[in-house]
Parts: structure tokens; C-alpha cells; sequence
């Protein structure tokens, strides 16, 4: 799995607590990589960034 595809994303998110979408509880494998590039910027890069 090579980084920034959407597994990595996935993978990631999971990895900080995220298992489901924050704003419609759905799994995170339905949404399409551009949108699990932004959350994994909100939720997990902010983060670090704090």
C-alpha cells in the first residue's frame, strides 16, 4: 500500500481513533480519497500541528 492512496488514509485515521465518518457515522471505505485526504487533515495533521 503506498502512502496517500486511499487505504493509507483509511489506515491512518484508524490509526488516530477515527473509525467513522465524524459528521454521518458511515465507514470510512465508502468516501472517495479526496474526502479522506481532508479529514486526515483536519483530524490528524491539526493535531500534530497544536
Amino acid at each position: 500500500m503506498y502512502k496517500y492512496s486511499k487505504g493509507w488514509y483509511v489506515k491512518e485515521l484508524r490509526a488516530n481513533g477515527v473509525k467513522k465518518h465524524p459528521q454521518f457515522r458511515n465507514h470510512l471505505g465508502l468516501y472517495r480519497t479526496s474526502e479522506l485526504r481532508n479529514l486526515y487533515f483536519q483530524l490528524v495533521v491539526k493535531e500534530e500541528l497544536a
